[in-house]
């Protein structure tokens, strides 16, 4: 099965497996961009430009209006998606350093500083196919919430722009109300924006994703968010993605993901 999964990237930074399967893409606005030796976001169709507010969307955009494969998927510089069970000791480090975290299903993310150990780890071309013949995608293990997706969003932002996302909903998707209503009262999140999908899934998600979010932009003002609320279309796009699942009757596969300690602060070196 042609698969391309895309790793975005927003700095320069070191490159964790570049193989048939895994293509690096820089995102984002930055002096040097140009000279870089590794797709980027600002060629071709795009939307480069409104990535301090779109964050990883703008490299998906990207993906979504100039590549073409059967299977795609997204996932990040320092998170990818695995097979590989999380080890005890992970377990036992991730409770005691997260006391509070809710003690429901698995948590998403398997927390290392290894890189040499688990990029071997990182899920391969075998495995996708294996999976991708039993289903029609593949999510991250969705976030657990201590309260509601609404609480959190309450906590960390303004729940204006969910007031406005389902104005946006009834109007222009009111199929997806119920479900929009059910997310926010409940605890869990795909986050991160990462998925594979079949192209058919793909690109029907792709028209409807964007299709929102554009008119999310149209209908705020992007001066009114600064620093981290900077990327609302992201915070926006979680929700929806969250959304279009809930509401599709999807064979969908839950994945854990590797995520690379050392790799969280941006470095200026080329990959």
């Amino acid at each position: 099965m042609n698969s391309k999964i895309y790793t975005i990237f927003y700095l320069p930074n070191q490159v964790v497996i570049n193989d048939g399967l895994h293509h690096p893409i820089v995102c984002g606005e930055f002096e040097g961009k140009d000279e870089i030796n590794l797709l980027t976001d600002h060629r071709a169709q795009n939307i480069a430009g409104k990535n301090a507010i779109y964050s990883e969307l703008t490299g998906i955009y990207w993906v979504w209006k100039n590549t073409n494969q059967e299977v795609t998927g997204i996932v990040h510089y320092r998170r990818f998606f695995t097979l590989y069970p999380q080890p005890v000791l992970n377990k036992v480090k991730f409770r005691l350093s997260h006391l509070m975290y809710p003690f429901v299903g698995k948590h998403p993310l398997i927390y290392t500083s290894n890189i040499n150990f688990y990029k071997e780890k990182i899920l391969n071309q075998a495995e996708l196919d294996g999976l991708m013949d039993r289903y029609d995608a593949i999510l991250p293990v969705p976030r657990i919430f201590n309260y509601t997706v609404k609480e959190h969003y309450r906590k960390y932002h303004d729940l204006k722009d969910l007031d406005l996302l389902r104005q946006i909903l009834q109007e222009k998707e009111p199929d997806y109300l119920d479900a929009f209503d059910e997310v926010l009262n409940d605890t869990k999140l795909y986050a991160n924006n990462m998925f594979i999908l079949k192209d058919a899934i793909f690109q029907e998600f792709m028209q409807w994703w964007f299709g929102l979010l554009f008119e999310f932009e149209r209908r705020i003002s992007t001066k009114d968010y600064v620093g981290y609320q900077e990327r609302v279309l992201g915070f926006m796009a979680e929700r929806l993605l969250t959304v279009w699942f809930k509401n599709k009757e999807l064979e969908v596969k839950e994945l854990q993901l590797i995520y690379f300690k050392k790799l969280k602060n941006y470095t200026k070196t080329k990959s």
